[in-house]
């Protein structure tokens, strides 16, 4: 089965499953999540756009990739260029320790993505995590929109725990172990990842992908 149909039979199983969500999912048509294999490239993007706005973080990015005549640093030249002109570039001290992690991680295959397609969600997350500056919810970002996982539920996103709120009527923002509550209860296994997208949609500013700083 092809990933649209995946995408289309998760729709048709939600709408079915989830009375509150079916009329999120007719108003926002098809789900959108477009899985790709760029996979080093979405990990590096992720460090450097973190805590900051997408005109900022667009603006750093091509500083950096300016250091490298202009195309995506390999993990070798990432750990070969001097820290200051990764500073330089607008990355804070933090960020350079943390793209260099990653480079380190990559070549040494602790970070094997080579082969993290086909490596369950909790080894995943393990090998992610183990990276300086990756924490649960851009493993789960990059699990859903990179890796196309379609059984992802990032209970610690803030958007999630916001649009969950509007949507079912809570008193409260709820918790992860209320979202997963609301996620057991209303059948979205094995389709968290659509369900999280078509909340995404539910809110006002109706984002396609939750900002980095959604942490």
């Amino acid at each position: 089965m092809t990933f649209d149909a995946q995408l289309r039979q998760a729709e048709l199983h939600l709408s079915k499953a989830d009375k509150k969500l079916a009329p999120v999912i007719a108003a926002s048509g098809p789900c959108r999540i477009k899985p790709h294999t760029d996979y080093y490239g979405e990990l590096v993007g992720s460090i450097v756009g973190q805590q900051l706005s997408t005109k900022a973080a667009a603006t750093i990015w091509q500083r950096v990739l300016t250091l490298f005549g202009g195309q995506m640093p390999t993990p070798q030249q990432l750990i070969k260029v001097d820290d200051q002109k990764l500073r330089d570039a607008g990355l804070s001290w933090a960020k350079v320790r943390y793209v260099k992690d990653l480079a380190e991680h990559v070549l040494d295959k602790r970070l094997d993505l080579e082969h993290i397609a086909t490596i369950p969600n909790e080894q995943v997350i393990e090998q992610l995590t183990a990276v300086k500056g990756i924490g649960e919810w851009s493993a789960h970002m990059f699990m859903m929109f990179g890796l196309g996982r379609l059984d992802i539920l990032p209970v610690g996103d803030l958007g999630i725990r916001k649009a969950a709120m509007q949507l079912y009527k809570l008193d409260k923002m709820p918790n992860p172990a209320a979202i997963i509550t609301i996620a057991n209860k209303n059948k979205w296994h094995p389709y968290e990842s659509v369900a999280s997208w078509y909340l995404w949609q539910s809110l006002d500013n109706n984002p396609q992908k939750p900002s980095r700083h959604s942490a």
